[in-house]
Order: C-alpha cells, then structure tokens, then sequence
C-alpha cells in the first residue's frame, strides 16, 4: 500500500465515519469509516517507515576506466 492509497482509505474512512448520515441494514457505515481510516493509518506508517528502507542506495560504485585495446596489424612486403 502506498502513501497515495493510504491518504486515500484515510479519506473515504473519515467522509464514512462523519459525514454520512445514510442508515444501511446490517451495516454500520461509522465503523466502516473507523476501519477504513485505521487501515489507511497503518499503511501510511508503513510505507514511510518499512517500505523505503529498500528502496536505499548503498552508494556509488566506482566504475573503472575503460582501456583503450590497440591492435596493431603489420604489413610486410613480400620479397622479390
């Protein structure tokens, strides 16, 4: 789950938990929202805390220098 995905659960869970007031049977939207919201939480922590540690670099490889392969071809001239 990434940071984007995160804001968003925490987005829908908290527009569920306290800005509807629609009554669904068998369900109970504010804990959905609460659910939503607190999955959204755990995964925003995650992602910034866990997630990014392997992610790092280990620092810059030295790349040696190519080297330059002469070849060298010689011509003789055949005898007469």
């Amino acid at each position: 789950m990434g940071i984007a995905l995160s804001l968003m659960a925490i987005a829908i869970g908290a527009v569920l938990a306290f800005a509807t007031d629609v009554a669904v049977s068998g369900l109970d939207l504010a804990v959905v929202g609460w659910i939503l919201m607190l999955i959204g939480v755990l995964g925003l922590v995650l992602s910034l805390v866990v997630w990014p540690r392997r992610r790092t670099t280990r620092g810059e490889r030295a790349v040696p220098p190519r080297q330059q392969v002469v070849e060298r071809q010689v011509y003789e001239d055949p005898p007469l």
